[in-house]
């Protein structure tokens, strides 16, 4: 079902919303229509959860600042998530966060695993043992070692495990308590990520508060 209008039509895909703006009208014209129609119309798809939004520019050739002027539109609303942007002038340009690349094994003592991008390790970091990462970091195992994520400065990156007993947790230049405060800590599988400059730990189930570009469940 689309909804209409004369610069910017919104239309429901299986897997998000579709963009298609009018390539023949004014770019100020497009800009201020798009911006009224997030702020008082359709705020039944507008607002929840997370939705993917691929962009439609048409035969519309725009420069990377009008590009942005866009998306920075589109952004004031914190659920849409932009997928693509599609127009002659530029290449199709997909968004979000990258794949997560997957690693099995044990780190020990003295070892180093690096990875620019999000990493899934499925094992054990040991005392001594390093991993480190330019994104995310998931342990599927015990986190005893150093874990050191958004290493080129992505403050937004976390560290998730189903062990925490780390030496030392690093997000971005942040680096978390001594390690003899993680002696009580309750079972099950944690999170630790930057609020306020200052680095938080949280239940696994709890990570949807952070309001990043996770696909959220919601049971029936």
């Amino acid at each position: 079902m689309a909804v209409k209008s004369n610069h910017v039509t919104i239309k429901g895909i299986k897997d998000g919303l579709v963009f298609l703006l009018d390539d023949q009208c004014e770019f100020e014209d497009l800009l201020g229509e798009l911006r009224f129609k997030l702020e008082h119309s359709h705020q039944n798809i507008l607002t929840g959860p997370i939705i993917h939004v691929d962009i439609k520019l048409g035969s519309r050739e725009v420069t990377e600042e009008q590009k942005e002027s866009i998306l920075e539109i589109l952004k004031q609303k914190g659920n849409l998530l932009i997928r693509s942007v599609e127009s002659p002038g530029l290449p199709v340009v997909v968004q979000g966060k990258p794949p997560i690349h997957t690693v099995t094994g044990i780190i020990r003592s003295g070892q180093v695993l690096h990875h620019d991008g999000n990493l899934l390790f499925l094992g054990d970091v040991n005392p001594g043992g390093i991993i480190t990462c330019t994104g995310d970091i998931y342990v599927l195992g015990a986190l005893r070692g150093m874990a050191h994520a958004g290493m080129e400065g992505n403050s937004e990156a976390i560290i998730a495990a189903s062990y925490f007993a780390p030496t030392q947790l690093r997000i971005s230049e942040m680096i978390s308590r001594p390690p003899d405060e993680w002696e009580t800590r309750e079972s099950g599988m944690e999170f630790a990520y930057l609020k306020d400059g200052a680095m938080q730990i949280d239940k696994m189930s709890n990570i949807v508060r952070l309001g990043r570009d996770f696909n959220v469940f919601k049971g029936v």
